[in-house]
């Protein structure tokens, strides 16, 4: 809209440059008075643009109760300011080639604009389908492929509930890493505590180990509650290997269109998994953020 208009407004100040300006009428005259011209002025403006009009007792009077002075009342019925027939005629065309002028320009400047407001409403449209379609990425990534330690064994995961998830904690470690035994039990605690309170958030394991045998191993000791990407699955998944940081224990929040919210590392410098926690926390306690509330 913004390339059009400044067109528009010099097409039509440019026709009123070269138009000159049009001579004065008993109306507007009168809106001059009332709005804090004086008499002296508005002669002076006459002196210029002349008078085109004809003054009778309604007329007349309308001026005097605006204010008119017995000197600009005697100017206007002397007839000394009164336009020819000629320049009547030359200013009515101007003011009818105005006319046009101003209704095309108007006509043009709605038509861009609805061109404009279609294709604003086109834009919207395609902004939700794609926030639509981002909301459910993770949840896209891991389908299918989640199992999780149950009754002594790897079961198949149900994950038809994370369709609906908003936050995801995503877990890189493995059972041979000291530091992520050490901060899994922890992280069990953290989890049954939270996911009741919480249901909109979940928790997803990418083992770190060598064998399935020594991912099984870490989920049945830690008796891990979450789920887990399937072992023989975690090489395929590199849009969410891509998260991972240079170690473990690792542990990145996302929400469900997969957009970072904290991380254990910041850039190169490794923080902990800790902070994420506190983030979380703050997250829960706070509210969701605008794009992840949007999302409910």
């Amino acid at each position: 809209m913004l390339r059009f208009c400044p067109l528009l407004v010099l097409a039509i100040v440019c026709s009123s440059v070269f138009a000159g300006p049009a001579p004065l009428t008993s109306s507007e005259i009168g809106l001059m008075l009332r709005t804090g011209y004086s008499s002296a002025s508005i002669l002076q403006e006459l002196a210029t643009r002349k008078f085109a009009d004809k003054l009778d007792p309604t007329k007349e009077t309308q001026l005097i109760r605006s204010g008119a002075s017995p000197e600009l009342m005697v100017a206007l019925k002397s007839g000394t300011y009164n336009v020819s027939a000629e320049d009547l005629g030359r200013a009515q065309q101007q003011k009818e080639a105005e006319a046009k002028r101003r209704a095309a320009a108007a006509e043009e400047s709605k038509k861009f604009n609805t061109l404009y407001q279609a294709q604003l409403a086109q834009q919207r449209a395609a902004d939700a389908v794609r926030q639509k379609a981002g909301q459910g990425m993770i949840y896209q990534l891991v389908k299918g492929d989640l199992v999780q330690w149950h009754n002594g064994t790897v079961n198949r995961f149900d994950d038809s509930s994370f369709e609906n998830k908003k936050l995801f904690l995503i877990y890189f470690s493995a059972h041979w890493c000291q530091p992520c035994r050490t901060f899994t039990p922890g992280l069990v605690n953290y989890y049954n505590e939270t996911i009741t309170k919480h249901p909109e958030f979940d928790l997803i394991f990418v083992s770190r180990d060598k064998t399935p045998f020594g991912m099984e191993t870490y989920m049945k000791e830690s008796n891990m509650p979450w789920p887990a990407i399937d072992f023989q699955k975690v090489g395929q998944k590199d849009a969410i290997n891509k998260y991972a940081g240079s170690g473990i224990p690792d542990l990145v929040l996302v929400d469900s269109s997969g957009k970072v919210l904290a991380d254990s590392y910041n850039g190169q410098q490794y923080i902990g998994p800790a902070k994420v926690l506190q983030a979380l926390d703050s997250i829960l306690t706070k509210g969701l953020p605008p794009q992840v509330a949007q999302a409910r």
